[in-house]
């Protein structure tokens, strides 16, 4: 039996005459005429090559064939309705699923240990895979379902990528503690006259720091340019050089930071990234909430813990 060209709805049609033994009555439960059942009956029955159900003064009997498939077709109708079920709904306790998304390193640190407490607690089978995906390629990505979301700063995306904003920090310069400058303000001078750590995930291009110097015909001194933060810090412990990066990054690493010596940085902002056809799905949304709440409580701690005591 070629399944392309048989209509699943007639497998309804089946259950529902065998349980009825009434054409009727099965053309009412189903929702459709009389007529209508008669037609499917024949359809069946071409496509199986047997009567099927026999019309007798007790109703339809079923035939040997009909008795022998009724049992997998209530099966699988079942797994269907099963199946368009769970579709509409998520059950995190019982999930077993794998959620790909797109990140830094930074953004790694910030959100997968709190991440992970609460699915330990929350979703016990779900599973995580982190990778940084080029940014180039996200908007492909997404639209393919090769990956589920993005953490990133704001994008040039397609229309059909949605987002919304997770946590805001502002460009600090950071340095070991005990390091000569390490006081409470950077002269611009002191600033250009160390080496530097650059942090980029591409092969080339300035940083927003190197545009502001460069409106003012200024140059800093990179001496090392990386594509990952924890390893740069390890660098910035062990050497006098200077490294521009998130405010919440230096505290959270033990870095001596203070105001940068210009005042035209922008902020960063750290978005998360999803595409349409996933926006009404109840596993992406179940994460998409799970991961705005994290990023809510983890700013908020922060806040508090800035405050004076």
């Amino acid at each position: 039996m070629n399944l392309n060209k048989v209509d699943l709805n007639l497998f309804i049609v089946f259950d529902a005459i065998y349980t009825e033994a009434n054409l009727t009555r099965a053309g009412q439960i189903v929702g459709i005429t009389q007529p209508a059942v008669s037609n499917a009956l024949a359809r069946l029955r071409e496509t199986f090559n047997d009567p099927l159900f026999v019309r007798t003064a007790q109703g339809m009997v079923p035939t040997p064939m009909a008795q022998n498939i009724i049992g997998p077709v209530r099966n699988a109708l079942q797994l269907l309705r099963v199946s368009v079920q769970e579709s509409r709904t998520f059950d995190a306790k019982q999930a077993n699923k794998t959620y790909r998304i797109s990140m830094t390193d930074l953004s790694e640190q910030i959100l997968l240990p709190p991440l992970f407490q609460r699915l330990r607690r929350l979703a016990p089978a779900v599973q995580i895979e982190s990778f940084q995906a080029k940014r180039r390629e996200t908007t492909k990505e997404l639209a393919a379902g090769r990956l589920d979301f993005a953490v990133d700063a704001p994008l040039n995306t397609d229309p059909q990528v949605r987002h919304v904003k997770l946590m805001e920090d502002r460009y600090v310069c950071a340095m070991r503690p005990g390091h000569p400058l390490a006081k409470d303000k950077l002269s611009l001078d002191e600033y250009l006259s160390q080496a530097h750590i650059q942090i980029s995930s591409r092969r080339s291009g300035l940083g927003y720091i190197d545009l502001s110097l460069g409106k003012m015909g200024l140059q800093r001194k990179v001496a090392l340019r990386s594509q990952h933060y924890l390893m740069a810090s390890s660098v910035l412990h062990n050497t006098d050089m200077l490294m521009t990066v998130p405010e919440r990054f230096a505290r959270r690493h033990n870095l001596h930071h203070v105001d940068l010596p210009v005042s035209d940085v922008p902020a960063l902002e750290t978005h998360l990234y999803w595409h349409e056809s996933t926006d009404q799905d109840p596993a992406n949304r179940w994460m998409r909430e799970q991961l705005i709440e994290l990023a809510q409580q983890i700013s908020a701690q922060e806040k508090k813990a800035a405050e004076p005591a």
